[in-house]
């Protein structure tokens, strides 16, 4: 494979593992250290899952019910 694809792919899976659950992020950083070992270069995925992701914060449900007005 072409380096420069596999950089990109690098990339695209880095981006998508930020904003994935738990364990899709596992899945695609494992993902990442394939296409590293690939390209000769040490894992960064290590590196990106010892980073904290943000909370996701969902609204009150109180949000949601009632009669529609405001």
């Amino acid at each position: 494979m072409d380096e420069d694809f596999c950089r990109e792919q690098v990339e695209r899976i880095r981006a998508l593992a930020e904003r994935a659950d738990p364990f899709t992020r596992r899945r695609l950083l494992a993902l990442v250290g394939r296409y590293d070992a690939k390209l000769g270069g040490p894992s960064r995925a290590s590196r990106l899952s010892e980073r904290p992701l943000p909370v996701r914060t969902t609204p009150p449900a109180s949000i949601f019910s009632g009669s529609g007005e405001a």
